[in-house]
């Protein structure tokens, strides 16, 4: 998790190569729609709006500052 900003919902997720995606508190997959800069995290990439790619389907795995993406 590399940015996320609780007023507006909004973050950005980066992958093992560096790409950033953007995604909403809504794809955060446990309903909390809240999370910390920093969580390591799985997530899907989907298409998204303006045809750029985007995160979907978050799950903290934990508290370190390594990123995942779901295969």
């Amino acid at each position: 998790m590399v940015a996320f900003d609780e007023d507006v919902g909004l973050g950005e997720v980066s992958d093992e190569d560096g790409r950033r995606y953007p995604f909403h508190c809504t794809e955060i997959a446990d309903g909390s729609r809240t999370t910390t800069v920093g969580a390591r995290v799985a997530f899907d990439v989907k298409p998204g709006r303006n045809g750029r790619w985007e995160a979907g389907a978050l799950v903290v795995l934990g508290a370190a500052n390594l990123h995942e993406r779901q295969a």
